[in-house]
């Protein structure tokens, strides 16, 4: 199968990430999916962003949960990216799902966070997948860098398709031991610099899948592309679609 290419964030140079504005920016290219990320409002509603913080928002001390969702929709999630952008208020996952998931494959990034209690952790998850509902393919796939976090969904959703992030300084043997101790992965996604050959070959060889982040220069797509992962993950969407055509 030819390497997919998802849109990290929306088209996130065209727009603020993870705004209604991005993703729909990034429809407009022949892209095969879309990443994203999960978090929880103080009243528990998942909602998408990706920082620890809201620095972008000129609150450089508060999270995402210290504001009830209302209290997000209401703010401008667009105002880093230009000061002539559309104001955007915060996107809620079960508005995501239901404009998107029809129109291209979805990978769902839950972002968990040391401050926040496992009872909060389980929520997220529990939420995300219970949103998402049955699933009979992997056109979503739910994604977190919290092991935990990933056990748990497989005890509430056992055959629903789940993959473990590495960080950009974990390697061959952090795969292996995850393609070893976790057999119910539908896969891993590790840092572009991280991603060697016998990587791709070991996740393969288990029946799993690869994805890849985030590949934005010539080198990087190209790299990628050469070393067959399934999934790769760019800012610059339309640049990896343009080298996969050309590689073909």
């Amino acid at each position: 199968m030819s390497t997919l290419i998802f849109a990290h964030r929306g088209a996130n140079r065209e727009a603020a990430e993870n705004t209604r504005s991005a993703f729909e920016l990034a429809m407009h290219y022949p892209i095969d999916g879309m990443e994203t990320d999960i978090q929880l409002s103080r009243d528990a509603v998942p909602v998408l962003w990706h920082d620890r913080f809201l620095i972008k928002l000129r609150q450089p001390v508060k999270h995402i949960d210290d504001f009830d969702v209302r209290e997000l929709e209401a703010m401008n999630f667009a105002m880093h990216f230009s000061p002539s952008a559309k104001p955007e208020g915060v996107v809620r996952l079960s508005d995501f799902l239901s404009e998107f998931r029809k129109r291209t494959r979805l990978l769902l990034e839950i972002k968990n966070r040391d401050w926040e209690e496992t009872k909060r952790h389980e929520i997220k998850v529990r939420q995300t997948l219970e949103m998402v509902g049955e699933v009979g393919d992997d056109r979503i796939i739910v994604s977190s860098f919290n092991l935990e976090s990933l056990l748990y969904a497989n005890r509430i959703r056992p055959n629903f398709p789940l993959m473990l992030n590495l960080e950009d300084d974990q390697g061959l043997l952090d795969v292996r031991n995850a393609m070893k101790g976790h057999a119910f992965l539908h896969g891993v996604c590790v840092h572009i610099g991280a991603l060697e050959e016998a990587m791709v070959s070991l996740v393969h060889k288990a029946g799993k899948i690869i994805a890849v982040y985030t590949c934005n220069t010539e080198d990087e797509i190209r790299k990628a592309l050469a070393l067959g992962v399934d999934i790769l993950i760019s800012d610059l969407p339309q640049y990896a679609l343009q080298l996969r055509d050309q590689a073909r």
